[in-house]
């Protein structure tokens, strides 16, 4: 088995050897068709979350995964050796996670591959899907209310204008001008596009989703008793105004996650994926994250 780690003091991703990981109960091994590379995992290997949730001086990466079931633990039903899956690993203190060959999960974190979705695209979901949807969970019923959405066009903020536009929200997206058509191509209940936004609105909003992570400098964006969802749970934005502030901090659901792979699989939402990688160039794979500029995500590939 080959699996990524990282490791206090280095900017490169390791690539090491472990054992092979064996299933517990209510779990399952899974050999590894692909895996995405996200923000977080580049906050683990610069040193970010790993000071902010005091991890080890070495932890695996990667949330995200698809795959082959290859060994079913002991309790585990309603999965066989042989299905296709995809999963969330959301234990960010793991020596072994998602970049690897072969990983681990709890039976309630994977749900079986749709037909009609590719296997390695698949790869791109888990993570920023979920996010979007728990988030706009904490937001509430959308009732008519209006909703800015930064970084409308990244991972997170872009399943988030597609979910809270199905959900009947008047949802507006904040990203750049070169960002229109894929910000525009959604369209909201009523069929109208979403509306694109170059600069923040002051209370401009009934609620605001901040997927680009602007905390501070998006909360004037809120109207006065709003509501704020961030995505960074370690540094969550103080409340003002009697604005309600919150932040997602996501957990593996497995259902919730059939659902949003069904809605990418129809076309509902967009999978979208940069580039690929084989898991043994890693240390390239990170570098081309980290330029930005991508809109979609990196994927390793063992």
């Amino acid at each position: 088995m080959y699996a990524l780690s990282a490791v206090a003091g280095s900017a490169v991703p390791q690539l090491a050897e472990p054992p092979d990981p064996t299933p517990g109960v209510g779990e399952v091994a899974i050999d590894v068709t692909a895996a995405g590379i996200n923000p977080a995992d580049a906050q683990v290997l610069g040193g970010m979350l790993r000071d902010a949730f005091g991890l080890p001086n070495e932890v695996g990466l990667g949330w995200d995964v698809s795959g082959v079931i290859s060994v079913i633990g002991p309790g585990v039903h309603g999965l066989s050796a042989g299905d296709r899956v995809v999963g969330l690993h959301a234990d960010l203190s793991a020596p072994a996670r998602a970049h690897a060959d072969r990983v681990v999960l709890a039976a309630d974190a994977v749900t079986a591959l749709p037909e009609g979705l590719d296997p390695v695209g698949a790869a791109s979901v888990p993570l920023n899907a979920l996010t979007a949807a728990q988030a706009l969970d904490l937001l509430g019923p959308a009732e008519g209310r209006s909703l800015l959405v930064t970084g409308a066009a990244g991972g997170v903020g872009g399943y988030a204008i597609a979910l809270a536009a199905a959900a009947g929200w008047q949802v507006s997206g904040l990203a750049r001008e070169s960002d229109r058509d894929f910000v525009a191509g959604i369209t909201r209940g009523d069929g109208t596009p979403v509306e694109l936004v170059t600069e923040l609105r002051e209370h401009g909003y009934d609620a605001v989703l901040d997927a680009a992570g602007l905390q501070e400098r998006a909360l004037p964006a809120v109207a006065d008793g709003g509501a704020f969802v961030g995505v960074f749970p370690p540094a969550p934005v103080p409340g003002e105004r009697g604005i309600t502030v919150g932040t997602v901090s996501v957990s593996p659901d497995g259902p919730r996650l059939a659902d949003l792979l069904r809605r990418s699989a129809s076309g509902e939402l967009a999978v979208r994926v940069a580039e690929t990688f084989p898991l043994a160039e890693a240390a390239a794979a990170y570098q081309r994250f980290a330029e930005g500029g991508l809109r979609g995500r990196v994927l390793l590939v063992p």
